[in-house]
């Protein structure tokens, strides 16, 4: 009996087993990229291009003086990396406000072109950012904001909220409308309701979609790059982009260690918020 028991727990493993596998194959590739960045950011030198001859802080130097490329010196670093910090922190936090009230306003009120929205929300959202680059750039030059960080971080806002608006939408169809007239009856506001009754059962997804609008904002290029022109508005984004300005005189090294430092606050924010991330389900289209 002992010995089939420990027959059927090896059948079972194996299945596992073969994912990890599989995984660990798939993801390998990925792990050697970043152990390269990481080693080449430390070396002088890669010998045959894998291989490092010695270990300098020299293309560190960026966190404490200014990177000189072509004989043009770039901005600081630290400019870089608060403006990318506020262009994120800001689109968080106004896409989950709008984002919000949108989705509770698509789930719980019954209005006149709710159905046509809500079929189009997804198609809003597919539209491409670099279709609209022509349009965006002469709303924000007629309103006074190019070249504004603000200015583009209005523009990226408007085009997350739609999926951002479906997500959320999808957490409050699953709260049982009964909790809200509980509340109703109990004598509170509709907006009491709403505030310390129905947002708490929606942390989840509210946390999940500030991960997604944090990273969304954090890796955005396009816009900034089309609709950022001075210097002191920089990103780490485009930073890194003029690093790479001239293909033929690239320092890989200095490349490769402000890369690391782009990753850095990504994954402290990971690291924060992985358990809200977990908590993600597959919702949205319920309740329609």
């Amino acid at each position: 009996m002992t010995g089939g028991r420990a027959l059927n727990t090896k059948k079972s493993r194996l299945p596992s087993a073969g994912a990890y596998v599989i995984l660990g194959i798939i993801t390998l590739p990925i792990i050697l990229m970043y152990l390269w960045l990481l080693i080449n950011s430390f070396t002088s030198q890669m010998k045959h291009g894998v291989i490092p001859t010695g270990f300098t802080l020299e293309n560190w130097k960026f966190l404490w003086s200014n990177v000189v490329v072509n004989g043009t010196e770039m901005p600081s670093i630290w400019t870089a990396t608060l403006n990318s910090l506020l262009f994120a922190g800001a689109l968080t936090v106004l896409e989950l406000v709008v984002g919000i009230m949108a989705g509770y306003a698509l789930s719980r009120l019954n209005f006149p072109g709710r159905q046509g929205l809500l079929k189009t929300t997804m198609l809003l959202h597919a539209f491409p950012s670099v279709a609209l680059l022509i349009a965006v750039f002469y709303i924000l030059n007629f309103l006074g904001l190019f070249d504004s960080l603000w200015g583009v971080i209005l523009v990226k806002t408007a085009l997350q909220i739609p999926m951002t608006a479906w997500i959320i939408k999808g957490f409050f169809d699953d709260v049982s409308w009964d909790v809200e007239w509980a509340g109703l009856i109990d004598g509170c506001t509709r907006f009491k309701v709403w505030h310390t009754i129905v947002i708490p059962l929606v942390k989840p997804g509210i946390a999940a979609v500030s991960i997604f609008s944090f990273l969304a904002g954090w890796s955005e290029f396009l816009l900034l790059y089309t609709f950022i022109l001075s210097d002191e508005n920089i990103t780490l984004a485009s930073y890194l982009q003029k690093l790479m300005s001239n293909p033929n005189v690239i320092n890989y090294g200095v490349l490769s260690a402000v890369s690391i430092f782009y990753m850095i606050p990504v994954l402290i924010f990971f690291i924060f918020t992985q358990k809200s991330l977990m908590q993600v389900s597959a919702t949205g289209g319920k309740g329609v």
